[in-house]
């Protein structure tokens, strides 16, 4: 049995809660000062400790992992804390950590075109390869957004793979725990949500009924699968941020590929190592209309395009891509980076308003009071940044023309 585990390293470029007018393009709707905040509570709390964690246990235990990094998320680390990433790049140097290729501002791209979600993803191939001098064989959309449209883009791109969630209606209730592919061939990991919620959301849960999860019980219970793979996947924050360390985490880490050691036939491997290994157990096919994620209990994309809030507020994202087009912006113009950063998941996710036990954990993550917060702002951000473009115009007919065509 292959064992790979996998985390998502991000954070986005959050709104400000009001137009700062005494900024630049960039100030007057980005939160800046929060931004460098958390990213700096989160790097003391979680990225530096897990790292070398990480690294020590490559060391010892000879583990294997793999990240999908986005680009926001390396921006900030630029900006903010560039030693970060030279650990990072000392975890990839190690030649037991993989990267996978997303798109790049972590983005809802693959709804709005294909040549959008394209250049996003060659974007950050081409952000991966210059920074750490690593091309990537796998791709990950977006919150392991999949769907047969989604897969068909990604194998004309070259990529050998992708990896999703192993959702139960499309698995038939099968077994997560093997290698698929698509109707044409592209080869399909899965995630096993069961094994990597357990860490992931439930570890430091009092009421759950396994609390405390420890080392050598999580090992027996991967014992006991069946199949030829278990991928787990978190959020890299789930180390020391989600989970803290009085909770345990990184002990309960660094014990567990000891418990593992123990065991017959567990074997490290990442994606890569599990596309050329094992042969695919049978067919992936996922129509648009049925879309999944690895959100919430219903694992769609209702935890973005869910309400009339998020529809709303997609549509007018949808609008400023005309204006965008119309005035011709590079992409590398403020104007631009602001459009696609607008795109991010998360601006959606606050806004999301269900009312199960996701309810929390969209509450967790967002900086806004409500979704109805969320959504105010964002679509006050949209609207003043048409208004921005517009007035920056001098040309009265391509202003009339622009407000005809929306």
């Amino acid at each position: 049995m292959y064992l790979s585990f996998n985390f998502e390293v991000h954070q986005p470029h959050r709104l400000n809660k009001f137009i700062n007018n005494d900024m630049d393009l960039w100030g007057r709707y980005m939160d800046i000062n929060l931004n460098k905040e958390l990213f700096k509570t989160v790097s003391k709390k979680s990225y530096y400790p897990a790292s070398y964690l990480l690294l020590d246990l490559i060391d010892e235990y000879d583990i294997k992992v793999s990240f999908s990094i986005t680009g926001t998320f390396i921006e900030q680390a630029l900006e903010y804390d560039n030693y970060l990433l030279d650990i990072f790049k000392d975890l990839v140097d190690t030649k037991n950590v993989e990267l996978m290729t997303e798109t790049y501002y972590h983005s809802l791209s693959c709804f709005i075109s294909e040549e959008e979600f394209t250049d996003e993803v060659k974007k950050h191939q081409y952000m991966t390869k210059d920074l750490f001098k690593y091309e990537p064989k796998v791709f990950r959309n977006t919150e392991l957004i999949y769907n047969n449209r989604v897969a068909k883009i990604i194998e004309n791109m070259g990529f050998d793979g992708i990896f999703t969630e192993g959702v139960d209606r499309v698995l038939e209730y099968g077994s997560p725990n093997y290698l698929y592919k698509t109707l044409s061939g592209l080869k399909v990991l899965l995630r096993n949500y069961s094994l990597s919620d357990d860490i992931g959301f439930r570890f430091s849960s009092q009421d759950w009924s396994e609390y405390p999860l420890t080392a050598e019980k999580y090992a027996n219970w991967i014992n006991g699968c069946n199949g030829d793979c278990i991928n787990l996947y978190m959020d890299y924050e789930t180390i020391g941020e989600h989970h803290t360390k009085e909770s345990g985490i990184f002990e309960f880490l660094t014990a567990l590929p000891e418990q593992l050691a123990m065991l017959e036939d567990i074997e490290y491997a990442t994606p890569s190592d599990l596309i050329k290994n094992c042969n695919p157990r049978g067919i992936i096919n996922v129509f648009e209309h049925n879309t999944i994620s690895w959100a919430d209990m219903e694992r769609d994309a209702s935890a973005w395009l869910g309400n009339k809030m998020q529809d709303l507020a997609f549509q007018n994202l949808e609008s400023l891509k005309n204006y965008i087009n119309f005035f011709e912006y590079s992409k590398e113009s403020q104007e631009y980076l602001l459009y696609k950063n607008l795109q991010t998941s998360d601006n959606f996710y606050y806004m999301c308003n269900k009312s199960s036990s996701d309810k929390d954990v969209h509450n967790y993550f967002s900086h806004f009071q409500s979704p109805y917060d969320a959504y105010g702002i964002y679509l006050n951000t949209i609207h003043d940044f048409k208004n921005y473009i517009i007035l920056k115009s001098t040309n009265n007919e391509i202003i009339d023309d622009i407000w005809i065509k929306n």
